[in-house]
């Protein structure tokens, strides 16, 4: 790898990273309406608090980034600082996709403990593999650029996105595991059911799917492309874990609005068959 190589790949990587931020931003544009409806009437609560981290605090690491990236002179950005506000700011999404998980699971004691400790295992596990040295990983490259203030991230980053990734795919597996074995046999809730767990799912492998990009980048590409993805994995999570608890707040609204048909139909006709109340949830799930 030469010089002008690892140059020329290093501001390929700080162009991505500016673009992370255009994403995070835009993404907030076309979903603040949403947030104002779903999340600012309700009280403050565990819930939304966490929401408020994954959801705002991507926007100063990701600001801490794009700084790095177009530095051109002075003191050297705080790396240290961005980098615990990049883990808190992904721990908070993934706190969100837990809370989901657990309340999927009918909010019962037993998951929550297993999955509290499996989250504080995930979280030593990617501490442990950041600290180990170097020489332990894939590959022993040396940066040909040399100076204190460096954009790229040691081949360590392999290993800690390997850990999240796992976690993530135990997260999905749980939410299809209790969608396929339990509620996909329950006729009357079927079509809100498939729209609640069907989106969740769908945004889950999108995190997956960058999370396991990383690993594949930071373990094999060049030197100059580890931190390509760096801002772009922080905005997957923020806006597709946001997105996942608009998707469960509009969903549930709907069911409410159906409750409603109902009730208004078996007040003034009768108690609607079984047929009629299938149709009747199906065709409010797809407002």
């Amino acid at each position: 790898m030469s010089y002008l190589s690892e140059v020329a790949d290093l501001q390929i990587s700080k162009y991505a990273n500016i673009g992370g931020l255009a994403i995070l931003v835009f993404d907030y544009c076309i979903t603040f309406q949403d947030e104002v409806h779903l999340t600012w009437s309700r009280p403050w609560g565990l819930i939304r608090v966490i929401f408020t981290i994954s959801r705002y605090l991507p926007f100063l690491g990701s600001g801490l980034t794009a700084y790095a990236a177009l530095r051109v002179s002075g003191p050297c950005p705080p790396s240290l600082a961005e980098n615990i506000i990049h883990i808190l700011s992904i721990v908070a999404a993934e706190g969100m996709l837990v809370i989901r998980t657990w309340a999927f699971w009918q909010k019962s004691k037993k998951m929550l403990i297993g999955l509290l400790i499996y989250s504080a295992a995930t979280v030593i596990g990617a501490a442990s593999m950041n600290i180990l040295p170097n020489h332990q990983l894939i590959s022993t490259d040396v940066s040909m650029i040399h100076g204190a203030c460096g954009f790229e991230s040691s081949r360590n980053a392999a290993l800690v996105y390997s850990i999240l990734a796992l976690f993530e795919c135990v997260i999905l597996i749980l939410t299809a595991y209790k969608w396929f074995h339990d509620y996909r046999r329950l006729e009357v809730q079927s079509s809100i059911v498939t729209t609640v767990y069907g989106g969740s799912m769908l945004y889950m492998l999108c995190i997956i799917a960058i999370t396991v990009t990383n690993v594949i980048i930071d373990a094999a590409f060049p030197l100059g492309f580890t931190n390509i993805f760096d801002t772009l994995q922080l905005v997957i999570h923020s806006v597709l874990a946001s997105r996942i608890l608009f998707h469960l707040r509009s969903s549930d609204a709907r069911a409410h609005e159906s409750d409603l048909l109902l009730l208004v139909s078996a007040a003034r006709y009768g108690q609607p068959s079984q047929m009629q109340t299938n149709e009747m949830k199906s065709e409010v799930s797809e407002v």
